[in-house]
């Protein structure tokens, strides 16, 4: 009885540990297409200021 509790308690660890990897690989993706949005219009506003300092 006590080893199969072992295995049992392996095999939930690997399971919940499969599932919550797979959720963030998959989750993050959607979070990142939307700051990149922003973060583009900013690095690109910041790259003509650099560029307008340079011109100086």
């Amino acid at each position: 009885m006590e080893k199969w509790l072992v295995v049992l308690g392996i095999w939930a660890m690997c399971a919940t540990c499969a599932v919550l990897f797979i959720r963030g690989a998959t989750g993050g993706s959607d979070k990142r297409d939307a700051s990149e949005g922003r973060g583009r219009a900013t690095s690109a506003a910041s790259s003509g200021d650099a560029q307008a300092a340079l011109n100086d």
